[in-house]
């Protein structure tokens, strides 16, 4: 057998300085956020458009904490967070391998039908939503905002695409022809294949959770809310202190900002074992 080539082309100078100004521009607000909470409502006041940081964070932070549920938030944003990614890669990548390797009446309109409701704006099933959580007694709860996050039609479609790629027909017919069952199939082949996709969309599904304001903000009490609905509780009704404000927002990227530190290079390894075709 002959052993395969891989060539590695040299970026140009000019893809270097297109991605340092896209680091640049992308790094900006988080820094811009971390010198105005930083400082004071005087020296706002006094040089808004410094870009030094001031010597206040800490006092700031301090005040976050104690102004606003944070720990309680904090954990409830962990907990969603992290189930809500769980729950939406473990029923896309069933829902995906059952569109991209089984075969059944109807199984492309209904791929489409699943595609579609993207297209439906979160806004327009807010009413009907919570009028079911109203009778099922989950208004307040954490459960409120898991249950209806738990299937995402985008990672249905993402897993769909990824397994029609990643997952050999050769080896569901080898399994098949083992005993195994569409269950046992999709635990011991399937879930193994689509785990470098899996990964992602787990991180994008994380991220959108943890930074998901609006209907945790209608269906969460005050007493028990996620990062992002305590923080709003740091405006108050006539006058806005953005020290203090952009400083819940630094405190809260700080978790995805040690998710990305950890796990960004495991992501992306993983990614491109799984775009290498053998």
């Amino acid at each position: 057998m002959r052993a395969k080539v891989i060539r590695r082309t040299q970026a140009s100078p000019a893809a270097y300085v297109f991605l340092i100004v896209v680091l640049l521009a992308s790094a900006f607000p988080l820094w811009w956020s971390f010198v105005i909470g930083s400082k004071d409502a005087a020296a706002i006041v006094q040089d808004p458009y410094s870009f030094v940081p001031g010597g206040h964070f800490i006092q700031n932070a301090a005040t976050v904490v104690t102004t606003v549920p944070f720990w309680k938030a904090l954990g409830n944003s962990i907990i969603v967070s992290t189930t809500v990614s769980l729950l939406v890669v473990l029923f896309s990548a069933m829902a995906g391998f059952a569109f991209a390797k089984l075969r059944f009446r109807g199984r492309g309109g209904l791929l489409v039908f699943v595609i579609a409701t993207m297209a439906v704006p979160t806004q327009l099933g807010i009413v009907p939503l919570f009028i079911v959580m109203s009778k099922l007694g989950w208004i307040g709860s954490l459960w409120a905002v898991i249950v209806p996050s738990a299937v995402s039609a985008f990672g249905v479609f993402w897993m769909t695409q990824y397994l029609q790629e990643a997952l050999p027909d050769e080896l569901i017919e080898a399994s098949r022809v083992d005993g195994a069952s569409t269950l046992r199939t999709f635990w011991s082949i399937a879930l193994p294949a689509v785990r470098p996709g899996a990964a992602m969309l787990g991180l994008f599904t994380f991220i959108a959770t943890w930074t998901n304001f609006f209907w945790p903000f209608i269906i969460l009490d005050p007493g028990n809310p996620t990062l992002p609905v305590a923080l709003q509780q740091l405006q108050a009704a006539y006058f806005v202190d953005y020290s203090l404000v952009l400083n819940g927002v630094v405190l809260m990227a700080l978790p995805l900002i040690v998710l990305f530190v950890f796990a960004g290079k495991q992501l992306v390894s993983g990614i491109m074992q799984g775009a290498v075709k053998g």
